[in-house]
């Protein structure tokens, strides 16, 4: 053994060949932190004073080669500010550089990820063999960022400008005989031979004394640039997710620079982006992520099997769920009242298979056997053999208890029941059950296949035994489950209808509806407030809000006319009506088509005030500031336990800005104090514009929600 860190290793492979192995204790996965790359540096040292040695190998000895840097500690990085930065990516590029120029042919054998860092690891390297089942990529991207260890530099060299740019804009991974055939590895191996082939490699090049110099020159000498090609790739990207056409912007700017001062115009490029704040958005999403991953995968290992699933109702969550829980693997009994809505719960699911198959997802026996994994019936007859059930019925409070009260009596006594409520308490609907222990919320979204968010609701009596299995059940179907305490709204609509009850403060002070969605779709939300409400069903919204209001009533009350509530009394409800906000009909090609109401304008000029004189600025902090508000109380309430649990929900839940990371990032990105004194200038605007002791001594404090 030549050296022995805790990550990485040198060692002799045979005469002639040593390998440096990378093989993290403690850890399932190899990652680059600064620690690794000390090692690294330090085996480097002991390799450069060791004679006879005419070949290098790099090799994971995980499942992965290397799955990128460590986003906890580039996350913290970024605020140390770039003159603390500089010399950590310096340092890296001078190790990687180190690797590149060793006087003898170097192999990287690349099985399983070899994703970001760990790719421009191995492109350090003169040739790379990649196992068959293997990916490589640069996935930065989807973190707000481009690869900043040489990876724009050396990859956009090596296979060109464009290619190389379809990787670092997309962030998907390439399949190993894709990226063979692309010139960034240089053969591909079975799993079980990856080792013997890049040794075999290694001997040749090691055997016919290769010229290493064009071989390295292929990634460090300047390129010519196809001018074209800026805009055709630019026209395509997002000015809002700021690290795509950064990239672009870099690499046409350092493809023809000598290959150390292109290295230098990635670091400063890639400084200048990890500090942003979109990049440090996207960063805590993925940590975030991670938070609750980390939870679900603790709440698998306490949860009972869920073998066979009930569905109670089968209209369109219904349908929806039990749709979703055969097409994972969990055959549903899926109940109703009536054949007609059996019928279109079966019709809707095979409608969603044959997309499934006209995009060559699933083949006819595979949506045979979805289907036949869903089992319609009037009856309760084969409850008694189902571990969980989720009622899905009407969002009526005494429908909905007397339901579950009936379904109990059918139940295994260890069976689960959910209830798929979006407003209606899980201890109230938990006083006409005989196993209160046995029962929580499993709140879907619609649709049911799309969403990616359940939120699971603890009740007063709720057992973890009942959470753990709840959980186990989303994850197994595909979704991501957050646990929050019981409260009117849960956490997503809780926090989502002051947002909603600041809209309709801002048509009572005459503000155009439709500036309104332009400007809120313009701030990153995928559909303004109006648009937004037609689509949930304004009837909806007004049972919702109601549901709110009788919870928190002296912050969530009305001060004036409800526009929502007058239209809903005309029988204006939205897209399901075809008339709410807007009006919606169909063009001659079958698309839809929404055009402002009428009515609806009348009746926001009958309620209307005087009208107050606003900026774009001023309508964003009038809508923002309610729900950022609320997500700090459901975080000082106790109802979610952590931040990022918080900024999930709104994120997969109601489809928050993502590169703006969250209702509590976006607070912590304005700055709390700055927030608080925003919220203070808006205090006139009602109670929903008020700040809680709790944010005010945090701001004091100087603290910030993520660390």
């Amino acid at each position: 053994m030549m050296y022995q860190g805790r990550a990485v290793s040198l060692q002799i492979a045979e005469a002639g060949i040593a390998e440096l192995v990378f093989d993290a204790q403690g850890a399932s996965v190899n990652s680059l932190t600064s620690e690794v790359f000390e090692e690294v540096a330090a085996a480097l040292e002991q390799l450069k004073g060791a004679s006879g040695i005419q070949g290098l190998l790099i090799r994971s000895e995980k499942s992965n080669f290397i799955v990128g840097a460590d986003i906890p500690e580039l996350a913290g990085r970024a605020r140390q500010g770039s003159a603390a930065l500089k010399p950590w990516m310096d340092e890296v590029h001078r190790i990687l550089c180190d690797i590149e120029s060793l006087p003898y042919p170097t192999v990287a054998a690349m099985n399983g990820l070899a994703l970001g860092g760990g790719f421009e690891v191995a492109l350090a390297a003169d040739f790379r063999v990649l196992a068959a089942d293997g990916r490589v990529g640069l996935p930065e991207v989807n973190l707000g960022l481009f690869p900043g260890w040489g990876g724009t530099v050396r990859l956009s060299r090596l296979i060109g400008a464009e290619p190389a740019l379809s990787w670092i804009l997309g962030g998907r991974p390439q399949k190993a005989e894709s990226a063979r055939q692309q010139g960034a590895v240089d053969a591909v191996a079975e799993p079980q031979a990856l080792i013997g082939r890049a040794l075999e490699l290694l001997r040749e090049k090691i055997a016919g004394a290769v010229d290493l110099a064009p071989v390295r020159a292929r990634k460090q000498e300047p390129r010519d640039l196809d001018a074209a090609l800026g805009e055709s790739l630019g026209a395509k990207l997002d000015p809002r997710y700021p690290a795509a056409p950064t990239a672009l912007a870099l690499v046409q700017r350092h493809l023809a620079l000598p290959f150390a001062e292109a290295l230098t115009a990635e670091r400063d490029a890639f400084l200048e982006l990890l500090q942003s704040d979109s990049a440090q958005a996207l960063i805590g999403l993925f940590l975030n992520d991670q938070v609750l991953k980390r939870k679900a995968r603790q709440a698998q290992k306490k949860a009972s099997t869920v073998a066979r699933a009930g569905v109670l109702g089968a209209g369109i969550m219904g349908g929806g769920i039990a749709f979703q829980s055969a097409s994972t693997g969990t055959p549903a009994l899926m109940k109703d009242i009536r054949d007609e809505a059996l019928d279109l719960g079966m019709r809707t699911a095979g409608k969603l298979l044959d997309r499934q198959v006209e995009k060559g997802r699933l083949d006819e026996a595979g949506k045979a056997k979805v289907l036949a994994a869903i089992e319609p019936t009037l009856e309760y007859s084969g409850f008694d053999n189902v571990d969980l059930v989720v009622e899905a019925v009407v969002e009526n409070p005494k429908i909905k208890a007397a339901v579950l009260s009936e379904v109990e009596n059918a139940l295994a006594a260890d069976a689960i029941l959910t209830s798929n409520t979006s407003t209606i308490s899980i201890n109230r609907l938990a006083e006409s059950l005989q196993r209160p222990q046995q029962f929580c919320g499993m709140h879907f979204f619609n649709p049911v296949h799309l969403m990616q968010l359940v939120e699971v609701i603890r009740g007063r009596d709720t057992s973890e035994q009942t959470l753990a299995t709840t959980v186990a059940y989303a994850v197994a179907m595909g979704k991501t489950p957050i646990v929050v305490n019981d409260c009117p709204g849960f956490l997503v609509n809780r926090i989502l209808f002051p947002y909603l009850n600041g809209f309709n403060r801002l048509l009572l002070d005459g503000v155009d509806f439709q500036r309104i969605d332009r400007v809120m779709e313009a701030f990153g939300w995928p559909m303004g407030p109006a648009y937004l409400m037609d689509v949930i069903g304004l009837d909806t919204c007004v049972h919702a809000d109601e549901v709110m209001i009788e919870g928190f009533p002296e912050r969530m009350g009305h001060d004036g006319a409800v526009i929502c509530e007058q239209l809903v009394e005309g029988g204006d409800l939205g897209q399901k009506s075809g008339s709410g906000f807007y009006t919606y009909g169909t063009d001659e090609n079958g698309r839809r088509t929404r055009e402002p109401s009428d009515r609806a304008q009348q009746l926001i000029d009958a309620a209307k005030g005087p009208v107050v004189e606003l900026s774009d600025q001023d309508i964003i902090d009038r809508m923002m500031i309610p729900m950022c508000m609320e997500a700090v109380r459901c975080l000082e309430d106790g109802i979610a336990d952590t931040a990022a649990e918080v900024d999930m929900g709104l994120i997969l839940g109601l489809g928050f800005p993502r590169f703006r990371g969250g209702a509590l990032r976006y607070v912590d990105s304005l700055g709390l104090q700055n927030f608080c004194d925003l919220v203070e200038r808006h205090a006139g605007s009602g109670p929903l514009y008020r700040v809680t002791d709790g944010l005010r001594e945090k701001a004091a404090k100087g603290e910030r929600f993520f660390g």
